[in-house]
């Protein structure tokens, strides 16, 4: 395994984290400690929960393993909060009231007094950024988090709240948690940017595609049997219907299956590869069902392609951002003689 630190900050965290979301809903408490168990054996240090994963269960789950574990002190715990907790009204969003009781929730859960990553779930667009930003300050400062860090913001949110917590000198964000993987990778128009310009580094969600980047799903039948897909052929993103009559998503099966086969390895370990070395990409987020995906996943942490197979990989998977405002005509150049104006 190999290691980098969570954004700017002088936390260090494995290449691979341990995704929990299916703790308590498709992995029983068994298979999941068996999981945490064979991750850090192989070196994981980081643990992503949130507290909505299996309603609270999931955290229960990490907790009771966490209380029996001797790499307790090695570990890197990492939780989220905004999304509904309760059917109240205020049961919900990025409030400081509603963030005050569903950190103080987590902690019980987990078992902890404190965590080191605590993470915006998503945008709230009711409450407003400096009462969010300011819980996180404070939560750092009674010594609850260590550090705070977003997920699913989009360029400008997270500019935002980098720009309220550069004015107000309050604690620097570390992480940005997007989905991103070879079939998703519109952030890299301007959400990775903006998270490079300040400092965050990327924990990137669902870095195979909801199983598409496995090769599990045919393009001609619709999938069966005990897979996510098989059991909701309509679910999220991944939905069969949505991208089995998409050429780029073709092209980018196949060639991921070709470089596969070429190495010897899983169509997984190609697309996690891909990820990991991407810029700005501190850890890539695990999630598996069994303890046998995990370990075909664990098979990627010291694996690098090449230059050649990266670039196979771009060609096949660019979302096409070339025009406006993004590049082509229209867009300044540096170059530009500056004769007055603002254009």
């Amino acid at each position: 395994m190999e290691y980098r630190t969570l954004g700017t900050s002088g936390a260090v965290v494995s290449t691979y984290a341990l995704g929990t979301m299916t703790f308590g809903h498709e992995t029983d408490e068994d298979g999941s400690h068996a999981q945490l168990d064979r991750y850090v054996e192989a070196g994981g240090t980081l643990i992503d929960t949130a507290d909505v994963y299996s309603a609270g269960v999931s955290e229960e789950i990490v907790g009771r393993w966490l209380a029996k574990s001797s790499a307790r002190d090695g570990v890197v715990l990492a939780t989220k909060g905004r999304f509904p907790t309760g059917d109240g009204a205020n049961d919900v969003g990025t409030s400081r009231r509603h963030l005050r009781r569903a950190l103080d929730a987590s902690l019980q859960r987990l078992g902890v007094d404190h965590v080191d990553l605590y993470q915006l779930h998503a945008w709230d667009p009711v409450t407003p950024l400096q009462e969010t930003l300011s819980f996180l300050e404070d939560a750092v400062r009674d010594g609850k988090i260590a550090y705070g860090g977003l997920s699913n913001f989009t360029g400008w949110q997270l500019q935002k709240a980098c720009g309220l917590i550069e004015k107000y000198g309050w604690s620097p964000l570390v992480t940005l948690q997007p989905q991103y993987n070879l079939l998703v990778r519109e952030i890299e128009w301007e959400i990775v940017p903006a998270a490079q310009d300040n400092g965050l580094g990327l924990l990137p969600w669902s870095p195979l595609g909801g199983g598409w980047l496995t090769g599990k799903y045919s393009f001609d039948e619709a999938p069966t049997g005990a897979t996510r897909l098989g059991e909701n052929p309509e679910r999220g993103v991944e939905a069969w219907a949505r991208r089995n009559k998409n050429e780029r998503v073709r092209a980018v099966v196949e060639t991921v299956r070709k470089i596969a086969a070429e190495r010897g390895i899983s169509m997984a370990q190609v697309a996690l590869a891909w990820l990991v070395d991407r810029p700005a990409v501190t850890s890539v987020i695990l999630g598996a069902r069994t303890l046998d995906q995990l370990n075909d996943n664990l098979a990627a942490a010291d694996l690098h392609l090449t230059d050649d197979e990266r670039t196979h990989l771009d060609a096949a998977s660019d979302p096409g951002a070339a025009d406006y405002p993004y590049g082509g005509p229209g867009v300044a150049q540096r170059d530009r003689p500056v004769t007055g104006g603002r254009g």
